[in-house]
């Protein structure tokens, strides 16, 4: 039932990232119906690998596969947003509301901690990563709506959301790395561990999920440090009589 219902809600949550963040982007629509090619193939590509059993444990000698799909997806944005102008211009160019609202969807961390009650899912991963989302979730919300209108938005408040959501995440990255059993850096041995990472529907969080949202959350600190220099040289532009 929890995979199901994982599944259904996983799958939701993908298209709706996809519709907002490529959605609202000002591009043109070839370049809309490329984004949504590229995005739509890697999902297409994790979910057929995992039905195969591609990402269960050993597959990939020492280092879990769920954890390299996580880089080459992570690289092939961060690539793309340094060393691309036009992706980074389209990025850009998405609401800040929209970039903080989808990561309202992490409030679903909280399946995290039902598959730990289930005893699918160990901790200490399940609670950090859980609650650490539910928080970042919740928290998204409100931000999302005062940043509908420019200059709503605390940027002391803003900061210490977007710091805590990509730390949040990075955390349950590693956290998960070392609760993968027959890895040698596997330091968190509570059973079962995260093997329920490597399957349908989960693994679709560390290979397609975690590396959108960190994006997102560059994104959002790369608004808010041009601000802040577009504030300092306001302010310290010299007067004319």
């Amino acid at each position: 039932m929890l995979d199901l219902a994982g599944a259904f809600i996983l799958g939701v949550i993908c298209a709706a990232d996809a519709a907002v963040l490529i959605g609202l982007a000002r591009i043109s629509r070839d370049s809309k119906f490329a984004a949504f090619a590229v995005a739509g193939a890697w999902t297409t590509l994790i979910v057929a690998i995992a039905a195969l059993g591609g990402f269960a444990p050993g597959t990939t000698g020492p280092v879990p596969a769920a954890i390299i799909a996580f880089v080459v997806w992570l690289a092939a944005g961060l690539a793309a947003w340094f060393g691309s102008r036009a992706f980074r211009a389209a990025f850009g160019s998405v609401p800040l509301a929209a970039l903080i609202g989808v990561n309202a969807f992490r409030i679903l961390g909280l399946q995290f901690l039902l598959l730990h009650c289930a005893g699918r899912l160990a901790n200490p991963f399940a609670a950090y990563a859980g609650w650490g989302d539910i928080f970042t979730g919740l928290a998204a919300i409100p931000l999302a709506i005062m940043a509908v209108s420019p200059g709503r938005v605390p940027r002391g408040l803003l900061i210490g959301w977007n710091l805590f959501g990509a730390l949040d995440l990075l955390n349950a990255v590693a956290m998960g790395a070392m609760s993968a059993p027959g890895t040698p850096f596997h330091v968190l041995t509570e059973p079962p561990g995260t093997l329920a990472m490597g399957a349908l529907p989960w693994v679709t969080v560390p290979a397609i999920l975690v590396p959108v949202y960190l994006i997102t959350h560059l994104e959002i600190g790369a608004r808010l440090r041009s601000a802040e220099a577009t504030t300092t040289r306001t302010e310290t532009r010299p007067r004319t009589a």
